[in-house]
């Protein structure tokens, strides 16, 4: 028989706002601090809230404007740079405890942890363990975290979001039988990982609104209305969940992709829009290079202005042969962009894939390509490469990234669509 499993899932609450309020030697449990940038317009979404914030009922992910008025505090510009260094900095106090291989990285600031095996060398129960791992990094970053333990990950990631938040010491204990015992009547839905505001809204109709409602509901109608994933919401309305750490880390996806999305500050017509294409095109051609892959297949989502309410253009195409080419895959986007769009209506956002990615050792030329000209392409885009990560990626542009309504320097200088702070 298989031995019982501990996971741990630890999360660092509120991580940006306290990140900001660690920096400023202030108590993010007392102190008004909204991480959000202030050259943006007061539409924009705060990254994060400090917790005496969300103590008022502010949301953590509302935007400026949703902000009381009569509430009195800190705007902290984004620094994800800074967020990266801390967030590596708590990396490192977990490998103090816990090894690399028994580690999962959900996010900048959550990672789960199977700690099976490290509790009887370190003779301490799970909750001992995740207490001490939590005040080392609390002494050594300032950073307040939250924990889960679970006898799988799916109660470890229920027992930190739900259990944790109602206990003092900020820690959350649930096995198949407490979780349904004490969770199969929580509302609402949504609380639950991996169930979203449109799939609990399916499921009102039919009057689940509870876990106990999904055990009690037939089978047949689950699948019917939400598919495939019934089986997974089946299963975890039961507490259980068969993936492991170890299975995470052995999973080989079939398909990989390159992608590069942005949402515009503003509305961009037809030749600006297509400039900001053909410049994510050629950054994620930099990326291949980096990475020794090519692509066989582009794709391509472009939305409109939300004032009109249209439906967004989306197309593809595949190539005749895969090519990491910079000529001709910034030459097939931007013809792709014209295939699909209205050039009339006013474009918000966009996000460009590479997809069917492969080795570059599987090159092949087809009977029209210049062997000559494309490796003399490749080796100035190797020096281009070369230069940027010395020197930083703004350090070598191309004309285009000059002209009036291109984003790549701005977008140059950001991480995840934010400030780097550098």
């Amino acid at each position: 028989m298989e031995k019982q499993r501990t996971y741990l899932c630890i999360d660092l609450k509120s991580f940006y706002a306290s990140v900001e309020c660690a920096e400023r030697g202030l108590d993010p449990m007392t102190t008004n601090l909204v991480v959000a940038d202030p050259e943006r317009s007061e539409k924009t979404i705060c990254l994060a809230v400090s917790p005496s914030m969300k103590a008022l009922g502010i949301s953590n992910r509302c935007r400026v404007f949703q902000i009381p008025k009569s509430v009195d505090y800190i705007m902290a510009t984004p620094r994800m740079q800074l967020y990266i260094d801390y967030s590596a900095n708590i990396y490192a106090v977990y490998l103090r405890y816990i090894a690399k291989e028994d580690i999962y990285v959900y996010s900048i600031d959550e990672a789960f942890m199977d700690v099976t095996d490290y509790l009887t060398m370190y003779h301490m129960s799970a909750k001992e363990l995740g207490m001490t791992i939590m005040k080392d990094v609390l002494d050594t970053t300032g950073i307040t975290a939250t924990c889960g333990i679970g006898t799988n990950l799916y109660l470890a990631k229920i027992a930190l979001d739900i259990t944790a938040k109602h206990t003092d010491d900020h820690i959350g204990i649930l096995d198949e039988e407490t979780f349904c015992r004490t969770l199969w009547n929580h509302k609402p839905l949504t609380d639950f990982w991996r169930i979203g505001s449109g799939t609990a809204r399916l499921l009102e109709k039919y009057g689940i609104r509870t876990m106990k409602d999904i055990i009690e509901a037939s089978e047949d109608l689950l699948y019917r209305i939400i598919g495939i994933d019934a089986e997974l919401l089946i299963d975890h309305a039961w507490g259980r969940e068969p993936v492991t750490i170890a299975d995470i880390k052995a999973y080989k996806p079939k398909n990989t992709c390159l992608t590069s999305g942005q949402v515009l500050s503003c509305d961009y017509e037809y030749e600006k829009g297509k400039l900001v294409v053909k410049e994510m095109a050629d950054t994620l051609c930099l990326e291949l290079l980096d990475k020794g892959l090519m692509t066989g297949n582009i794709s391509l989502h472009v939305g409109y202005s939300n004032q009109l309410g249209r439906e967004p253009a989306r197309g593809s195409v595949t190539l005749d042969s895969p090519t990491d080419s910079a000529k001709t895959l910034v030459q097939q986007t931007a013809t792709l962009f014209d295939k699909i769009i209205d050039k009339s209506l006013p474009i918000r956002r966009m996000n460009l894939s590479f997809n069917n990615l492969t080795d570059e050792a599987y090159k092949q030329y087809d009977l029209f390509a210049d062997p000559a000209e494309l490796e003399k392409e490749r080796k100035a885009r190797q020096a281009m490469l070369d230069i940027r990560k010395k020197f930083g990626k703004n350090a070598i542009l191309k004309g285009m990234d000059l002209v009036e309504g291109a984003t790549a320097m701005e977008r140059n200088r950001q991480i995840g669509g934010h400030k780097s702070g550098e």
